[in-house]
Parts: structure tokens; sequence; C-alpha cells
């Protein structure tokens, strides 16, 4: 029973520990609001500054994997760089150690008088009674998240207390300490730290239960040496499983923090265990570890580890890319915005072909995105969707690098055709990227399709395959009249962009009489119409990029004169190829088609 009530005492303590943490860093974070985030991200173009920074705001927020999992988010989103985000995740490898320190506090008795004011327990109820006030009776928001700050730190005192309390009757049995003496061995050391953290996806509570333990005076370096280096190890866990639904390049950084430690436990274990043999052993070695030296261990190791891969980053940047391989896509998105290099900027015409180049990369991106979409309508999957949200990632970038490297070339000198070309760039940037967004929304009609069950009549299905061919045929007409500079081309798509509004508007008018008839639902109705007005609106950007590209080519010509032009005079050429697709794309019902 004795034992029973030790072992739930001790996880009674841990969970107090756990919580409290918790409390305490969402308190900070909530005090220093997103100034955090916006800070890890903008102050990091160099590897100390990154290695400093994860310090301080690992520090802060008391979480290395919280650091770690906020890095892997930015660096999933585009917003910074792997190479970035491998001295953030080994400067919080540094800042997490802090905890071992602040826990050092509970472990605070004071003897008698003035002194006993320094006893954990004071420390504890004072802080907790002013956290209290701030949290109950100031209404500002300010004073309010500090006292959440004050009442998890006096929660994790708490906790580390009952769990100090729960193990300190075991410093007497012979049973217990020959289990910790078992930890000696170096393999066994390792596996239990990697284990105990893994499952409470903490560091700094598994530092803080061997700091509980070594009250015990069982613990000697030898066996809190090998623990130790196992906690970093355990500590990935939660980072791998924040990167498994990231982008490659989030898989990536989420890797790192796993290699920093796992190279930090092979190369220390190799030098400590390797001297300790051929000198025939440390006299630390059965040194009795307490708190205060269990978390000056825990530091000593971590900054020796960063110190020792620091002068590595690029090379374990590398590592995981080769780990973690790019397909032919993304080698070819990093090949594009290889192109714009800012030496060319000195050589506008130099400047405008690579630009080109890139955005046919983005034009390419755009139309398979949507065929994707258009594609998960059949055949719905969640993978799938997923790719089509990262695709969409990848062309907000293009639009990013493009904007920003355009912009740059509108500040040198140019010609009035280049400087009529570059901002009709912009333009068709934008362009583009507003169809990734369509193939966005339409994924999303796909998965409420999916998710409720929603079937569309025989007649909508037919209906949509129609208008659906025409969108497709629109896309890659405007993508290869855009990359071959077929202007040619270019001047086709206007009269297929009317087509589909025409198709758009009676297909409106068509689903509204069979929601009248009770053929069709209100449910699908709402998805119908999302549908025609992303297609719409796939033709209408369409449309944007092919008169910027006429606008190239005759100068005299400017986008709205030309289509007033063409609605208004509307030419033999344009009426012939308007009757072409109004003929290709003719709408006929179901019951005609199947008598045939």
């Amino acid at each position: 029973m004795e034992v029973i009530s030790i072992v739930l005492s001790l996880l009674l303590g841990v969970a107090l520990f756990l919580y409290g943490m918790s409390v305490m860093g969402d308190g900070l974070k909530r005090v220093a609001g997103n100034k955090l985030e916006t800070t890890l991200y903008k102050l990091t173009n160099t590897p100390i500054k990154g290695v400093l920074l994860g310090a301080v705001v690992t520090a802060v927020i008391q979480s290395s994997s919280a650091t770690s999992v906020m890095v892997v988010g930015f660096v999933n989103s585009g917003m910074m760089k792997v190479a970035q985000g491998i001295g953030i995740i080994m400067g919080a490898n540094i800042g997490t150690s802090i905890t071992g320190w602040i826990l050092c506090l509970s472990y605070i008795d004071g003897v008698s008088g003035i002194a006993s004011l320094l006893s954990t327990a004071t420390i504890s109820a004072i802080v907790a009674i002013v956290g209290i006030i701030f949290k109950t009776f100031v209404k500002k928001n300010t004073y309010k998240n500090v006292g959440d700050i004050m009442l998890g730190f006096a929660i994790l005192m708490v906790g580390m207390q009952t769990m100090s309390a729960a193990v300190s009757p075991l410093k007497s049995s012979p049973a217990f300490v020959s289990l910790l003496t078992m930890f000696k061995n170096p393999a066994l050391g390792i596996l239990v730290g990697i284990v105990f953290t893994a499952i409470l996806q903490s560091a700094s509570a598994s530092v803080g239960i061997l700091q509980a333990l070594s009250v015990t005076g069982g613990i000697t370096f030898a066996a809190a040496f090998p623990i130790t280096m196992g906690i970093g190890v355990g500590a990935a866990a939660p980072v791998l499983l924040s990167g498994i639904g990231s982008s490659k390049n989030g898989k990536r950084v989420a890797l790192v923090y796993l290699i920093n430690d796992l190279f930090g436990m092979i190369f220390w274990s190799i030098v400590v265990y390797s001297i300790n043999f051929v000198i025939g052993g440390f006299p630390f070695m059965d040194m009795a570890m307490k708190p205060v030296t269990i978390a000056m261990l825990n530091t000593v190791f971590r900054v020796a580890t960063v110190v020792m891969l620091f002068p590595f980053i690029k090379y374990i940047d590398r590592l995981v890319h080769r780990l973690i391989k790019d397909n032919l896509e993304e080698a070819d998105d990093s090949a594009d915005f290889e192109l714009l290099e800012e030496r060319f900027l000195a050589y506008p015409d130099l400047a405008i072909n690579q630009s080109h180049e890139a955005i046919n990369g983005m034009a390419r991106k755009s139309r398979k995105n949507i065929l994707r979409a258009v594609d998960l309508m059949d055949n719905y999957s969640d993978e799938r969707y997923k790719v089509i949200q990262e695709k969409e990632n990848v062309i907000d970038k293009y639009e990013d690098k493009l904007g920003t490297y355009l912009m740059k070339l509108t500040g040198t000198t140019l010609s009035p055709v280049q400087t009529k070309q570059v901002t009709k760039f912009l333009h068709t940037i934008g362009d583009f990227e507003r169809l990734g967004d369509h193939a966005v929304n339409i994924s999303k009609v796909a998965l409420e399709l999916y998710e409720k069950k929603i079937v569309f009549s025989k007649q909508a299905q037919y209906e949509l395959s129609v208008l659906r061919s025409a969108v497709l045929e629109i896309l890659e007409m405007t993508e290869t009249a855009f990359t071959n500079e077929d202007f040619k081309l270019a001047r086709r798509v206007e009269p297929l962009r009317e087509h589909i509004n025409v198709l758009c508007n009676e297909l409106k008018t068509r689903h509204v009489v069979r929601l009248s008839k009770g053929i069709c639902t209100y449910n699908q109705g709402f998805a119908f119409n999302d549908l025609l007005t992303n297609m719409e609106r796939i033709g209408a950007h369409c449309s944007n990029i092919a008169v910027a590209m006429i606008e190239i080519e005759d100068s005299e010509i400017a986008s709205h004169s030309y289509l007033k032009n063409v609605k208004e005079l509307r030419d033999d050429d344009y009426m012939q190829i308007f009757d072409e697709y109004a003929k290709k794309y003719e709408l006929k019902e179901v019951s005609d088609l199947e008598d045939k």
C-alpha cells in the first residue's frame, strides 16, 4: 500500500507541475502578445542571433517544444528558411534548461525566524495570493495575465514539493537505491530519459522529476548524465509530431531538433566514456547529485552541444535536405526562385526575362492546382486536399518573391517599354495568385460535398462537366499564351471568357428551376453556386492576363479600351471565335443525350 501511495503522490506532483508550467507559459505568452512570434522570425538573419533569440524566447515561455513548434510553423508558411530555424532550435535547447534553475527555488528551506520566510511554502503562498488578487479583483487584462503567471508558478512549486515529498521516504529503501544504481548503465540511463520525456512531452518535467529523485541521495553523476542526454532526445517527440502535417521544410526543421540532441548525445557519450575508460574513472562519477547540480549538468550539456554543433549549421541544413528530399516539382520551385538574382537588376532586359521565366513557373503551378481541385470533386481524399493547400502556399511565395523583385526593378533606370512590361507583370502575378486562391475555394467545396455526402443531380453534373471543360481550356490557353508569348492565342481568351459567363448565368437559371421543382436541395444549391462563382472568376483572371499581354504587344492599346472595343464592335474574328466556343460548349438536356 505504501508503494501505491508513493506512486500516486509522485504522479500528483507531476500533474501539478505540468499544469503549473502550462498556465505560467500561457500567461507569459499573453503578456507578450504577438511580439514573441514577430521577433522570432524578424531577428534571425544570422545564426548567432537565432541561437540567442531562441534561448531568450524559450526561457520566457518555458518550453523548447513550444518555441520549436512555432519555428516549424514559420518555416512551413515560408516566412523563415530552414537555416534560420536551426539557430533558433539550438537556442531553444539552451533556454529550456532555465526551468531547472527555477525549480531549485522549490528546495529553499529556512530554518527559523526571518529565514523561514525563504521557505518554498512561504514563497509559493505569497505568489499565489498576489496572483489570485490580480486574477480576481483587477480588471486590466495585463494584470490578469500576470496573475496567471504567478498562479502557474505557485502550482509548479507545489508540484515540485509534492514530488520531492513523495520520494523522500525512499532514501532509506535499499531496493530503491539499487534501482537507481541501474541507471549508471549508459544505455539504460539514456533509454529511460528518452522514454520518460517522450511520454511527458516535456524536458523540463523530466528534469524536475530527476531533481526530485536527487533529494534521496541515490542519484549519482554516473546515473544523471545518461538520463540527461536521453531527456534531450525524448523532448524531440512533440516537435516531430508537429511536423507530420507540415510541408517538407517544416518536417526538416522538426528533424533538426532531434538531430541536435542526438548528435550531442552520441558525441558527448563517446568523449566522456572514452576518457573515463582511459584514465580509469572520473572521481566525480559517484558524486551524489543535488537539484542544483542536476540543473548545472543540464545547462552545461546543452550549451556544450550547441557550441559543438554551431559551426556546422550549414552542414546540418544540407543533411536534413538530403534526408527529406524535394520531388521534381519542388526542385522546380527552387530553380524558379534562383532566377531572381539581385545582380541582374543592373541589366533590366535580363531581369525582365528572368522574371518572365519565374512567372511561367507560377502559371504552371496555378493551373495544376486548379486541375487538382477539379479532380478532387470526383475523387476526394484528405491527402489530395492537403497537397492543394500546400501548393497554395508555394504560389503565395511566388507572388511575394516576384513582387519584391519587380518592385526593386522599378527603382532602376527603365525605358518606357520596360516600365510598362514590369507594371503588367506586377498585375499578372496578382491574377495568377488569385487563380491559386480559387483552387483552394473549389477544394473546400469538394470537402463540403464529401463530408455532407452531397450528390448533384445528373443534369447538374452534366452542366458542371461542360463548364469545367471550358474553364480548363481557358486555363491551358492562358498559360500557353503567356509562356510562349503567343499574342494570337491570347486574343482567343476573351471570347471564351464571355461564353463561360454565359454558361454560368444559364446554369444558375437552370438550377433555380430545379430547386423550385424539388429536384435539387438548398444544400446542393449553395455548393453549386460556389462552384459557379469560382469558375466565373477563374475565367475573369485569365482574361486579365491575356489583356495584359495584348497591351504589351500594342503600346497604343489600354486594357479598358480593348475590352470596351471588344464588347462594342465585336468584329468578325471575335464573333467567329465566340461562336466556335458556343457550339463546342453547348448545353443539352440529359434526356436528349441518353436518347442518342
